[in-house]
Parts: C-alpha cells; sequence; structure tokens
C-alpha cells in the first residue's frame, strides 16, 4: 500500500482528497504547511508528497528540496501556464489543477508513483555511481557527471581547464586531479593570479637570476620549476597579464623554463591545470588573452555549477559544514530549523559554497548556547527574491504585449520583462516591480546577458 502525504492548509479540501485516496487503498497521513510537514513525518518514507502551491508561511514548492527522491505532486488554484512551467522547471513531478477532477487526480497518482518505482527499480539495476571525491560532496547529476569526468581525465597528463563561479571549489577540483594521477606523489602548487600584482607575477612562476631587477639580490627558483614533477594549478588564469602567457606557452608547448634575467632554460615536466570564472573565449577576441594560449590549456573543459543549480547538494553540504563549526567550537551538534532550512535551500547564494561556509559558521557563533537547533535569523542571509508562488499573482509584473496564457519559462519572462521597461524605469523600479532586490536584479543580467542601459530619465536627470 503506498504511502501519501497531503499538504494542504484548506480543511475541506484535505479531507476531501484523504477520502477520496483512501478509497482507492492508498494511505493517507496529512499536515497543513511546510513547516508541519517536516515536523511531523519524516519525508523520504512517504512515496508520494501532493502539496498545494500556496501554503501558509512557505510555498508547496519548498518541499521539492526537501523531499529527497520523493515525488511532488503540485496543485493549484491558480491554473495558469506559468505556474505549471515554473512549479515543472523547480521539480515537480506533475502539475494539477484544482478544483480537480477525481479520475484525473487518481490517474495522475498512479501514474508518478508508477513512474518513481520505475526509477528506482532502474537506479538498482544500474553499476554503483562514480566514486565521489574527497572533500568533495554532493551527489547530484551534475556532480555525478563531474566525478566521473575527473576520474576519467586525472590519470592522464591532459592539461584541464576549469570554469565555475566563485566560491564553487575550483582548487579542489584541481588537487582531486592531482591526487588520482602519477604525479600524486610530487607536488601540487597552487597560485592565484589575481593576487599577485603585475609587476612580480613573472617572477613568482619563473624565477629570476640574481641582479635580474632592482630588489632581486639573490636568484630565486619560481613556482613553475618548484611544480617539476607534479602539477601546477593556475587559479583565475584570466587575469595573466600577456607578458606572462607568452611565458607560460613556452612551458607548455617547449617543456622549459628560462627564470628572468638568465641565458639557459631549464627542462620542466609539469601538468596545467588552470582555473577561471571569465569567458576566455571572449578575452581572446577581445585580444586581452592570448588565443593561442587558449587553445593550448583549453584540452578538456570541467564546469561546476554555482550551488544554485546543485539541487538538494544545498542542504547535504550545510549539514556537514554546520556538524564541522560545531565540532570546531566544541559545542554540541546544532540542527537546522525548518525555517533555516527553507532560508538554505531557497536562497540562491551568489557567492557559492564560501557564503554557505561563513553563513553557517556565523551562525554557529551568534546561536545561544542553550539552543539546539540554528534560528534562520542567525544565518543574516539576504533573501532577495520573492518566491512566485508566494506573490498575489494580480500583483506579479506582466508585459502589455505579451499573452499571459503563452508558454513561458520565468527566466524568458524575467528577460522579457526587463528588455521592454528598462528604457522607462530606473533599475529600483524594475527590481520592485519583479519582487527582487537591486542585487538580484543585476545578476540576473549578468546570467542573462542582458546589459543595463541608462534609462531615459536617467539622461534626462544628467542632462
Amino acid at each position: 500500500m503506498s504511502h501519501i502525504l497531503i499538504v494542504e492548509d484548506e480543511a475541506i479540501i484535505r479531507t476531501a482528497l484523504r477520502k477520496l485516496l483512501e478509497r482507492h487503498k492508498y494511505r493517507v497521513s496529512e499536515a497543513g504547511s511546510v513547516r508541519e510537514a517536516t515536523s511531523k513525518y519524516h519525508l523520504g518514507e512517504v512515496d508520494l508528497i501532493i502539496s498545494d502551491l500556496r501554503l501558509p508561511g512557505a510555498p508547496g514548492t519548498d518541499l521539492l528540496k526537501l523531499a529527497g527522491d520523493v515525488p511532488v505532486l503540485i496543485m493549484t488554484s491558480y491554473a495558469s501556464l506559468r505556474s505549471a512551467v515554473d512549479s515543472m522547471r523547480m521539480g515537480a513531478a506533475d502539475y494539477i489543477a484544482k478544483p480537480f477532477d477525481h479520475d484525473e487526480m487518481i490517474a495522475t497518482v498512479r501514474r508518478v508513483i508508477g513512474k518513481a518505482e520505475q526509477s528506482r527499480a532502474a537506479s538498482n539495476n544500474q553499476q554503483a555511481p562514480s566514486r565521489t571525491i574527497a572533500g568533495m560532496i554532493g551527489n547530484s547529476p551534475v556532480m555525478r557527471e563531474l566525478y566521473a569526468r575527473i576520474h576519467k581525465v586525472a590519470p592522464t597528463d591532459a592539461t584541464v581547464l576549469v570554469h565555475g563561479e566563485t566560491g564553487t571549489g575550483k582548487e579542489l577540483v584541481a588537487r582531486a586531479i592531482h591526487e588520482e594521477s602519477r604525479r600524486a606523489d610530487k607536488p601540487l602548487i597552487s597560485v592565484n593570479c589575481a593576487a599577485i600584482p603585475d609587476t612580480l607575477i613573472e617572477a613568482e612562476l619563473f624565477g629570476h637570476e640574481k641582479g635580474a631587477f632592482t630588489g632581486a639580490q639573490t636568484a630565486r627558483e619560481g613556482l613553475v620549476a618548484a611544480a617539476d614533477g607534479g602539477t601546477l594549478f593556475l587559479d583565475e588564469i584570466g587575469e595573466l597579464p600577456l607578458e606572462a602567457q607568452a611565458r607560460l606557452l613556452r612551458v607548455l608547448q617547449e617543456g622549459e623554463v628560462r627564470p628572468i634575467g638568465a641565458i639557459e632554460s631549464r627542462k620542466v615536466d609539469v601538468r596545467l591545470v588552470a582555473a577561471t570564472h571569465r569567458n576566455l573565449r571572449q578575452l581572446a577576441t577581445e585580444r586581452k588573452f592570448r588565443e593561442d594560449l587558449y587553445y593550448r590549456i583549453n584540452v578538456v573543459q570541467m564546469s561546476l555549477a554555482p550551488l544554485r543549480e546543485r539541487g538538494k547538494d544545498v542542504l547535504a553540504i550545510a549539514e556537514h559544514l554546520l556538524q564541522k563549526f560545531c565540532t570546531k567550537v566544541g559545542r554540541a551538534i546544532l540542527k537546522l530549523s525548518p525555517e533555516a532550512v527553507q532560508a538554505v535551500t531557497t536562497y540562491t547564494w551568489p557567492g557559492n559554497v564560501r557564503e554557505l561556509e561563513n553563513a553557517i559558521q556565523r551562525a554557529v557563533i551568534l546561536t545561544e548556547d542553550n539552543s539546539t537547533e540554528i534560528d534562520h535569523k542567525t544565518l543574516d542571509i539576504d533573501l532577495d527574491l520573492v518566491p512566485v508562488e508566494e506573490a498575489d499573482p494580480e500583483r506579479r509584473p506582466r508585459s502589455l504585449h505579451s499573452d499571459p496564457r503563452e508558454d513561458l519559462s520565468l527566466e524568458d519572462y524575467f528577460a522579457r520583462f526587463v528588455l521592454e521597461h528598462q528604457d522607462t524605469m530606473s533599475e529600483t523600479e524594475l527590481a520592485k516591480k519583479l519582487g527582487v532586490s537591486r542585487k538580484c536584479l543585476w545578476e540576473r543580467r549578468q546570467k542573462l546577458g542582458i546589459p543595463r542601459k541608462k534609462s531615459r530619465r536617467a539622461a534626462a536627470e544628467a542632462s
């Protein structure tokens, strides 16, 4: 007998749905909100969650991340294509409008549960998933793909280019590649190219002879030579000056390095792992990065997904960090309160794992000694994006020229609204209409490639 959890704040609807499901031999539990559901039940032990979209406190879509692999069927009174698109994009197993037809509901429940059972059976018949990487947490599809690529590429000597936003763990990838390579017993030398002044970067990387320049009182071996036999990790390689890029290209092409002021070169055997958050191809087009170096380092690419695209990994990482910092300060292990879980899983984390780590550490420090839970307030994060499900549909921004029945994704809708109104609205007005902060508006512009234009109003004020 399949176990179904109904999360619905209207008692009449909840009771009617429970009776309908029980008539069809389903075991049913009930809750009136996300908080009640998470506090009364272990969500991983049910076979299906049927949740209303609009609930007191938190929207039903919050259950998509809290439920693990359990499918979630979303109900809503607002039978619009937009609600359907947004719910399905967020991971809902299916969508049904209220008032629902009884036969349609039962057919949908059977289909969703059957599909989930088939998926579990197929998963059990597959080979063991990719081995995880020490220091890296997550079992989302993007992380499993990353693990598999690391395991495949690491034993070779191929140059690797790692793309990823700040704080996604690019150095962890470099370390994993090094430790799974034949060079594991040799040094891994990590260099942040953005942290060294342009005037010093060449001397730091390639070394120098005594008297090569003012202040060079002794000869010094560079970091490239120090990595001989091992791996050189160049983080933020897009910040490397063009002169240093030319020297690095010689290292890769000829396998030799010549210190500043030296006459002779020395052979080096170095594997390069480079990382950047910038578009090197675009930089090469703009002549800000050597095109020949770009093609030389772009042998194998790896992309690190931002935290907002890693689904349930966010909660797993948060709980790991919570245990780590509790142990570090010598206090009993804390738990995340239901509100804190919702905050962690709904925030966009522009700073990724580094920002999450800071928030958890701050919360552990600020939580009272007699408390057993982390309160969402101590996380002190700016939940700048109002969930579209919680907003009043009549107050949502609507394009004067768009059809509300049109099947648009949330990002399509955002882009269309900004492009149509940015000439007549300030950034503050745009953000207010979209229900986001100015910071979130800027981040969405960057992600969707929508350049900011100076509004007519601002231009008039400037003149």
